[in-house]
């Protein structure tokens, strides 16, 4: 593995949990909750021995490697929101290392919600609701708000923000796993090619499984 596929796993991980927002602010929903359900998931597993464990099947990111290759790729159909959030958080990912106290918080609040999940079967609702509010309580206060742009009526539904706020959450933990992996805000910028490229085998490899 080229030290790019982690990063470009990761990456997309987040442009699908950013996907995900651009849909349900302007639809009010998702057309297929199942595109998220392991994006949250992995939020909740906390010590991962490795990248593949939290996507074995990465079938599950084809939206995210597909929105990554349309922000960074040649395509005249950039969606500028998505490109703004990534950088916006990955802001938020420098100030939130750099607080010992607020990893720390958030380590313990997402070990009570798994605690939640596991041991007590909680709904899936109250589980988003529950990652919601961690990012009210510990992630956003780090730094300017970041604006979802979308159709009021939607972004006014309690629901809509809670799925919102859990999947920016979300796509937290994979700027993180980026960085974890070597990735630098700079590559964002400046080594498109090298990710376009890891993006599109990625893809191949999604579409002939037998010959990956």
């Amino acid at each position: 593995m080229s030290l790019w596929q982690p990063r470009v796993v990761a990456l997309a991980a987040a442009a699908q949990c950013l996907a995900a927002i651009r849909q349900i602010a302007l639809e009010g929903s998702l057309r297929d909750s199942k595109q998220v359900q392991r994006l949250l998931s992995n939020v909740l597993d906390l010590n991962p021995s490795s990248l593949e464990q939290l996507y074995p099947d990465q079938a599950e990111l084809h939206w995210g490697l597909e929105t990554l290759l349309q922000q960074i790729g040649p395509s005249q159909h950039k969606d500028i929101e998505i490109s703004r959030y990534i950088v916006a958080l990955m802001a938020l990912e420098r100030r939130l290392a750099k607080n010992s106290a607020s990893i720390t918080k958030l380590s313990e609040r997402l070990q009570q919600i798994q605690r939640q999940r596991d041991a007590f079967n909680f709904a899936n609702d109250t589980i988003v609701a529950s990652m919601a509010g961690v990012y009210s309580d510990i992630i956003s206060p780090l730094s300017k708000a970041i604006k979802i742009t979308g159709k009021p009526d939607h972004l006014k539904q309690p629901h809509v923000q809670h799925q919102i706020r859990a999947l920016l959450l979300a796509a937290l933990r994979n700027i993180v796993l980026w960085r974890q992996h070597g990735g630098q805000r700079r590559h964002f910028i400046f080594s498109r090619q090298h990710m376009v490229r890891v993006a599109h085998q990625l893809l191949r490899q999604q579409r002939s499984p037998s010959e990956s």
